[in-house]
């Protein structure tokens, strides 16, 4: 094996193991360093598990509760956890060794252990160092911990814990009202744990377009989600087998107590950039801890990173799009992020998906008279009422003046699916009409984004 190439990648997430297949396409001399495995959180820990136990639970609340008016019936729904949690297992097992395909395929080196920097051009990885002409950061994230409430894996969990339950908790607190939280929620929810979520803010999703993420907290809570909004998490302390929970108003009051099972906290993630040895490449992070790159991605000569560790959006597909247009860079060609149609999904039941500005954002920058909104129900939608997913509705957000598609908000089931016609009319810097115009197959539901342009467009929508 030989000991230099012409880049080493650290971090074999989603960023940083597309960056290297991307390196190795070009002709580059690649290896890529992973601690601890390959495809980092979000094919072992992050996106993939979730999504599987995402689908399960839908599956198993859908047999359980909503057949019975299609005419099937379906006696004795009974959970099995283990079973579960194993398919959970083979999906990550079957993804995380396409990787290791990949690289196998692309003549990619991988090189086990901790990747540390230690000088110009030089990485050590378990007391050995290897020499590139370029190296490029894709560590990722972890999740935050936060004071009074110290990970254990046993009764107060990260994200990465809350995934691997073995056992279905009566109670489950969650603390965070963002994606993660009420992602996994809705999992432990529907399968049958009474799940209470406390948030800082006044409502789930603070980022989201506000009429979207309060639509959608609304249909969780019918689900049976508890919310507490605009309080502080306090303690948690750890009582035989369960955890007591104290909470307060953020702006002042008395504390409430509660008794859980389980608490998880999902207030948002951190960069890893710990122990890297940025120091020796005169790289210093932010005081939030993210390396500060320039617009080819380059932290200093020879020094690139991508990704959650420089923290311009904290999403996986973002941080593969800025491994190949960084890889582009150091190959000496051109690449580009379009930061801007970098789509958002919640994959709860119904899920949340967007794109571009949120109706906040829109209003704050053309001002109200500036915009125009076209909205279209689901409830309206042909093949929506076929398959019983009627909740939702498609809000398009167009240019007053020019008509320009200014962003595509949908709280709908399959809603990450639909997004993507969104995305590309985006990329192609669409107006409201193109979206209208164009041929939607029918019955569909993306024909609910084809209304909700129209709405945008002209005001008038035709099945509305």
């Amino acid at each position: 094996m030989s000991d230099s190439f012409d880049l080493i990648v650290i971090g074999a997430g989603p960023g940083g193991y597309v960056a290297a297949i991307k390196a190795a396409q070009l002709g580059m001399s690649v290896a890529c360093v992973e601690r601890q495995y390959l495809g980092g959180t979000c094919l072992n820990v992050g996106c993939i598990p979730s999504k599987a136990l995402l689908d399960s639970s839908e599956r198993y609340a859908t047999a359980k509760h909503g057949l019975s008016d299609r005419g099937i019936k379906i006696d004795n729904v009974e959970l099995d956890l283990p079973a579960m949690m194993k398919f959970k297992e083979k999906v990550v097992g079957q993804l995380t060794g396409g990787v290791g395909f990949l690289f196998k395929k692309n003549k990619i080196t991988h090189l086990e252990g901790h990747g540390k920097i230690a000088g110009p051009g030089k990485v050590e990885v378990e007391g050995k160092t290897y020499s590139a002409k370029n190296i490029l950061i894709a560590t990722g994230s972890e999740p935050i911990e936060i004071p009074g409430f110290k990970f254990d894996g046993k009764h107060i969990l990260s994200s990465t814990e809350a995934l691997e339950i073995g056992e279905l908790p009566e109670k489950l607190l969650i603390v965070g009202g963002g994606y993660i939280g009420v992602e996994i929620g809705s999992v432990w929810n529907r399968l049958g744990a009474h799940v209470s979520v406390l948030e800082f803010m006044d409502r789930i999703l603070p980022a989201s377009d506000a009429e979207c993420a309060k639509a959608l907290q609304k249909s969780l809570t019918k689900q049976g989600l508890e919310f507490h909004f605009g309080v502080k998490a306090k303690s948690a302390t750890v009582k035989g087998d369960k955890v007591e929970v104290v909470y307060e108003p953020k702006d002042g009051g008395d504390a409430t107590t509660i008794t859980v099972d389980k608490v998880m906290v999902a207030v948002g993630r951190k960069p890893y950039t710990d122990k890297l040895g940025l120091d020796s490449v005169g790289v210093t992070p932010t005081d939030r801890g993210f390396i500060t790159v320039d617009e080819h991605y380059k932290a200093t000569d020879g020094v690139y990173a991508i990704g959650d560790v420089i923290g311009k959006i904290m999403l996986a597909h973002n941080a593969e799009e800025e491994g190949i247009a960084a890889v582009e860079h150091i190959h000496g060609g051109a690449g580009h992020v379009n930061y801007g149609t970098c789509p958002a999904v919640v994959y709860t039941h119904p899920e949340l998906a967007s794109v571009g500005l949120t109706q906040e954002e829109a209003t704050d920058k053309f001002g109200k008279d500036g915009i125009k909104i076209g909205k279209f129900n689901l409830a309206a939608n042909g093949r929506a009422r076929g398959m019983g997913e009627t909740e939702g509705f498609v809000k398009v957000i167009g240019d007053a003046k020019t008509d320009r598609l200014l962003g595509c908000h949908i709280v709908a089931a399959h809603a990450s699916d639909m997004i993507a016609e969104a995305v590309t009319a985006m990329e192609f810097a669409s107006s409201c009409e193109d979206l209208a115009r164009v041929f939607h197959a029918h019955p569909t539901l993306p024909e609910a984004i084809k209304e909700a342009a129209m709405a945008a467009s002209d005001g008038k929508a035709i099945h509305a």
